[in-house]
């Protein structure tokens, strides 16, 4: 832990952190919401730009930028799908796996904001954008009755891998919005972890991959 966030690696084009549950990506509305950790790291690295962001319950591997110019490649780079995004996550229930593709499985649901109860996210077939998520079975807890996963997310929605695993019955314990009263219960918090980025130097063009072990 360095000056209040984690700093995982720097270089002169960008930065590479990890972000703890509950800490905010950027500032909020309300004064009670300024400290988020793209604030904490622009007090030592004034020019870090953020490029994309994680959900403030949701801990593991974020980006920045140190220029305008390099947040626009990183920024494309993410439109064009060309960074590898994964995360581990802890769900409700045994899932089965995949019977096929490697141990992976899709859900490809299309998400959209519910207006009168946003933040909260909704599948709707009609007025929702694409969205996918590829995952695997990691293990299984017969006891705990849960199943740890790998997501990979295609697209990059708000809430979409919270959404997408509610809709499909499994949704991730600890999970304020979108998980039961019981489910809620049966974490501190929500066991979802950005556990690895990988993606091409915007300078170099070396490719790079970090990884962050989930917490939990």
């Amino acid at each position: 832990m360095t000056r209040g966030f984690e700093l995982v690696h720097a270089d002169a084009s960008l930065l590479v952190l990890n972000k703890p549950a509950g800490l905010l990506s950027v500032p909020g509305k309300g004064e009670d919401k300024q400290d988020c950790l793209s604030t904490r790291v622009q007090q030592h690295y004034p020019d870090a730009l953020v490029v994309h962001r994680l959900d403030m319950a949701t801990s593991g591997l974020l980006l920045m930028a140190r220029s305008i110019s390099i947040q626009r490649v990183l920024g494309a780079l993410f439109e064009r799908r060309q960074v590898d995004k994964r995360y581990v996550a802890v769900v409700d229930g045994e899932l089965a796996d995949a019977p096929s593709d490697g141990g992976w499985g899709l859900i490809d649901l299309p998400i959209v904001v519910d207006w009168p109860r946003r933040p909260i996210r909704i599948i709707d077939a009609e007025h929702g954008k694409a969205s996918q998520t590829r995952w695997r079975v990691l293990a299984h807890d017969a006891a705990a009755h849960t199943t740890r996963l790998e997501l990979a997310p295609l697209s990059g929605r708000s809430h979409q891998l919270r959404v997408h695993l509610q809709a499909i019955g499994h949704p991730i314990l600890g999970d304020r919005l979108y998980g039961s009263d019981a489910q809620q219960a049966r974490a501190r918090r929500l066991l979802l972890h950005a556990s690895r980025l990988q993606f091409a130097h915007p300078v170099s063009g070396e490719m790079l991959a970090f990884e962050s072990a989930p917490p939990f």
